[in-house]
């Protein structure tokens, strides 16, 4: 067997702790060969779910955490007081060189807080950007930022499209991956002082395939692959993005049982129809990794079940192998 890739899952965080998360990082490791996944937290309460499932021994550890970091917490006082909690502990496994790679699904806050405080930045790299796969027409897109960063400089989008580029490229293998800054228009003069700003900078730079701008009714149509935008923006287009699906998914449900006709046809289209929205579901691509840090650091949903915790740990395989971290710092390098 190859070298393990060591992933430290905060067993302790999300709504849906630690039954889904347990279930999640064990669905992984059946899954591939490759992971030994560390689980972080109550030792009790784990050991009591994994009584459910059959594995392999040796890709399983129990790393022993007492405390929890709510979700309502000030981030930097809990990371700092909290030092027995499992996102603290699971980030010093990270740093210690222990582990490749965190998944949680626990305080959003103190995950960044801590990527940042502990595991640290790579040298030159301004800020971390949060960067969830979102579903489109043509399979998915990378959105960076979308919620680490509410008052981005124009350098740090700069940033933000470097890695946003190698992480397309190196760990979904889309080459040459198209690069789009978010306006409220296709004309350079058009959008806000940063966006502006940032727009030369990104027409610019000869390392990134940068397409324009792009609004955000083109993102659905997969007419980028990396979406560049400070926080703010990219928060409300993430959230839109998951509102506005689980509402037509609901709607076409719905419109299905309206009468009898109806409900035989969507006893005949039902297969189709499954096959397809399984391509809008946003599960299957796993977590935001926070890209830049000198270890991997994946934030999933607080609500998350067991498939978005398996695709998150199955990630931070490509993630190692691709060796993405020494790709991001050859990047940033270009610009001293």
């Amino acid at each position: 067997m190859s070298e393990l890739v060591n992933v430290a899952v905060d067993a302790m965080g999300g709504d849906n702790a630690p039954l889904e998360i347990v279930k999640g990082a064990i669905e992984a490791i059946n899954e591939s060969n490759k992971i030994k996944v560390f689980l972080v937290g109550k030792e009790e309460l784990i050991k009591e779910e994994l009584k459910k499932y059959q594995y392999d021994e040796k890709q399983v550890e129990i790393v022993q955490a007492q405390e929890v970091i709510e979700t309502a917490e000030p981030p930097v006082m809990a990371i700092r007081k909290k030092k027995d909690s499992s996102i603290v502990k699971a980030l010093n496994m990270v740093k210690s060189g222990t582990c490749d790679a965190f998944v949680s699904a626990g305080s959003t806050g103190a995950v960044l807080v801590g990527g940042q405080v502990i595991v640290g930045r790579i040298k030159g790299v301004e800020r971390p950007p949060l960067a969830p796969m979102i579903p489109t027409a043509k399979g998915a897109s990378l959105l960076i930022d979308c919620g680490a960063n509410v008052d981005a400089r124009p350098s740090h989008l700069v940033q933000f499209a470097k890695m946003g580029s190698v992480y397309m490229e190196s760990v979904i293998g889309v080459k040459n991956p198209k690069v789009a800054i978010v306006n409220i228009g296709a004309e350079e003069e058009k959008g806000n002082a940063l966006v502006k700003e940032t727009f030369p900078l990104l027409k610019n730079c000869p390392d990134i395939n940068f397409v324009g701008s792009i609004e955000a009714r083109d993102i659905p149509a997969g007419e980028a692959d990396v979406i560049v935008c400070e926080a703010f923006v990219g928060n409300v287009i993430l959230k839109m993005y998951e509102g506005v699906g689980g509402i037509l998914i609901k709607k076409v449900k719905e419109g299905m049982m309206t009468s009898l006709r109806s409900k035989i046809g969507a006893l005949l289209v039902k297969p189709a129809l499954k096959e397809t929205l399984k391509a809008f579901d946003m599960d299957i691509y796993g977590g935001a990794p926070l890209l830049g840090l000198n270890g991997l650091v994946v934030k999933t949903h607080g609500s998350s079940k067991a498939i978005e915790v398996k695709n998150s740990v199955l990630q931070c395989i490509a993630f190692k192998e691709q060796k993405i971290n020494d790709k991001i710092k050859e990047k940033i390098t270009l610009e001293d």
